[in-house]
């Protein structure tokens, strides 16, 4: 395995790549969800490319960059592990100089809401770096994980729009034994905040029985949920039901035209967890 701390290394290292080029972007502290983008990415191209960087410019000032985990030597014990090729690992420096103009990337329009509105800088640091790391590694395919649902959809459309020669290849959501979504974040939670995380997951669960069970009223399918994450002490910040591919608000549900994507935010104590499910087959 390859390691490219300079901007300089990566580019001298993608020349020399074999094959298709594969890059998984991580802001590290891997776990099981992001080694089964890696998996993905090992069985889809020759050359496997995880990037491990803290963005800064998508957290905003009272979010938790600082504290945000880095457990750097162990992100590279897991990628070596898992087969990986090239770890490219820069730091704020190299992506961001002091002395370069500062460029901005648009967010898709997909991006405008739920995260969006509850976090505003968040897509358009996600939009700017991944166009940065797109321009460095220059992949042939990226795999995104669906746990990351909008995000994954604003990649799509950025991709597009941007008329990049990259395929972005969506990987399925990972959970725990218990059903909680895999996050980095999950480590700040105590035992009794993970226990009522896991309404985040009830939530979805409530969601597909109505659904599937014939409720076609996407408002009472999203109280429901609203209320099984607040019946356990959730902060809820958001619980919809949405066409998958734009997020279009839905009024009426009908699995049988095609799926929808339920989609909750809350906080559990100072921990903010998202989760989604995808009810009605496949996309």
């Amino acid at each position: 395995m390859q390691l490219a701390e300079t901007i300089e290394r990566m580019r001298e290292l993608r020349r020399e790549a074999r094959g298709d080029v594969v890059l998984v972007p991580t802001m590290g502290a891997l776990h099981a969800g992001h080694l089964s983008l890696v998996r993905r990415a090992r069985e889809i191209g020759q050359t496997v490319v995880v990037s491990v960087f803290v963005n800064p410019t998508q957290f905003a000032p009272h979010e938790d960059l600082e504290r945000y985990p880095r457990p750097i030597e162990r992100d590279l014990e897991l990628c070596e592990a898992a087969g990986v090729d090239i770890v490219f690992c820069p730091s704020v420096e190299q992506m961001y100089p002091a002395d370069e103009a500062e460029v901005l990337v648009d967010v898709p329009s997909v991006g405008g809401d739920l995260e969006g509105a509850s976090r505003p800088r968040f897509f358009g640091g996600v939009c700017r770096v991944v166009a940065k790391l797109f321009g460095v590694v220059v992949p042939d395919v990226a795999c995104f994980g669906e746990k990351d649902y909008q995000q994954l959809r604003v990649i799509e459309a950025m991709t597009v729009g941007l008329c990049l020669p990259i395929r972005i290849e969506a990987c399925g959501l990972v959970r725990d034994e218990d059903g909680l979504a895999l996050s980095s974040r999950n480590v700040y939670l105590s035992e009794e905040e993970r226990g009522r995380a896991l309404s985040l997951s009830g939530a979805l669960g409530e969601a597909s029985r109505l659904i599937e069970g014939g409720q076609r009223d996407a408002t009472a399918v999203e109280a429901a949920m609203r209320g099984v994450m607040e019946g356990r002490g959730v902060e809820v910040d958001y619980a919809v039901v949405r066409e998958p591919r734009k997020l279009s608000v839905l009024q009426v549900i009908d699995i049988q035209r095609g799926p929808v994507v339920c989609l909750v935010a809350g906080r559990v104590g100072a921990v903010r967890l998202i989760d989604n499910r995808v009810v009605g087959g496949g996309m």
